[in-house]
């Protein structure tokens, strides 16, 4: 598969061991040939682990077994066991079954408790999951398991991924690394995404879990690709408390901040056919919320995403999608800017605007987009991609 234009061009990031976390993957052939396509973490005792999930109606099994499981004992250590290929979604009591079938075994394998066993699929939706498979795989990975196997982990779990998604911080002694996947069916709630971070950090799991939901909103939640939210989104953050502990609160959360917010941006720089990489602002909204509703409707209208992927500089889609956010707007108080082109303003094209240096400007792959509603406060940001022929391509034929 070409990796996408858009990809960093360092490759996957050199990530630091996080004290307390080893790693394994191998190749199951769960759905896939000839790749690794199950991971393995395992966490040392009293590891405290956060979670946020899809908050999709028709969630998948394992996110539902997640959910349960995060904020309960977290005396022994723990497991996280993931695969692609098959997303274990819409799949009736065979599903539930099969995260049992899965835990169980790597409960066993990996000695750890059960209730500290949390899976994740990603894949085909509506497929029985072959959990044998995976289960006859766990004592290889349970021999395996590598603190600086990152890399291999973060390939093991891509879908239609093109390149493994990783990120580092370090903070007041204190390391966090992580990985990610996704590139199609992303949108908030959360996206059809997996997102597994570590850190040596010593914090307890309820200020773990606060810190966690609060930068969730401001990153993964804040990207889009296709306005689609899948059914087996999840996103783990653990803190093994082998590092120094967390006393400045503020620093720790603006470097896992930083984590995420690299992750996300690599997830929108992998989607599915992208060429474009584009930042959404909107600023003088009437509230943060409509603000948001605003940058949103611009990011996932086809007719702007195609307009970008065409090099297009068709702010007239702008101002469409701004009109059917259903947020409070005055046509005569907007204003657009492409980069620091002024474009249109006072419901109208700009004077100073000329259609040349918007057709130049949105040759380029990274592209800012501004509206500015001129009747409050209120501001937002997120992060899209362009919609080109490749989106088509690579869905119109996904499960063949």
């Amino acid at each position: 598969m070409k990796v996408s234009p858009l990809a960093p061009k360092e490759g996957f990031p050199s990530l630091p061991v996080v004290d307390g976390v080893e790693f394994a993957a191998t190749a199951a052939g769960v759905r896939y040939k000839g790749r690794d396509d199950v991971m393995v973490a395992r966490l040392c005792e009293g590891t405290a682990i956060a979670g946020v999930f899809t908050r999709s109606a028709t969630r998948a099994a394992p996110v539902l077994d997640c959910q349960a499981k995060i904020g309960g004992d977290a005396s022994g250590p723990a497991a996280i066991v993931v695969n692609s290929g098959n997303a274990n979604a819409f799949t009736g009591g065979h599903g539930v079954k099969a995260v049992e079938a899965v835990t169980q075994a790597a409960a066993e394998a990996l000695n750890v408790p059960v209730s500290r066993v949390f899976t994740a699929s990603t894949g085909v939706i509506g497929e029985p999951l072959p959990a044998e498979r995976i289960t006859d795989k766990l004592a290889e990975l349970s021999q395996n398991l590598a603190p600086n196997a990152f890399e291999r982990a973060a390939k093991a779990i891509m879908t239609t991924d093109t390149f493994p998604k990783g990120a580092k911080a370090e903070v007041n002694g204190i390391t966090i690394a992580g990985f990610a996947k996704g590139s199609g069916m992303i949108a908030p709630d959360m996206a059809t995404m997996l997102v597994y971070i570590f850190t040596d950090a010593k914090i307890a799991q309820d200020r773990l879990q606060a810190i966690l939901s609060k930068l969730n909103n401001k990153t993964f939640n804040c990207i889009t690709v296709d306005s689609d939210t899948s059914t087996s989104d999840s996103l783990l953050l653990a803190a093994t408390g082998k590092g120094p502990e967390v006393k400045d609160e503020a620093a720790f959360e603006n470097a896992l901040h930083g984590v995420m917010q690299n992750l996300a941006h690599q997830v929108v720089r992998d989607g599915e056919g992208a060429t474009k990489f584009v930042e959404v602002n909107v600023t003088g909204a009437d509230s943060d919320a409509d603000a948001h509703r605003v940058a949103m409707a611009i990011a996932n209208s086809p007719l702007v995403k195609t307009a970008i992927a065409g090099e297009d500089p068709n702010w007239g889609r702008v101002v469409m999608a701004v009109g059917k956010s259903g947020a409070k707007a005055d046509r005569d108080r907007l204003s657009i800017s492409f980069g620091d082109i002024l474009v249109a303003e006072k419901g109208w094209v700009a004077e100073s605007y000329t259609e040349e240096a918007g057709a130049s400007y949105m040759k380029q792959e990274d592209l800012v987009l501004s509206v500015d509603l001129g009747i409050g406060k209120g501001t937002a940001t997120v992060w899209t991609c362009d919609l080109t022929h490749g989106y088509i391509e690579i869905n119109a034929d996904y499960r063949s």
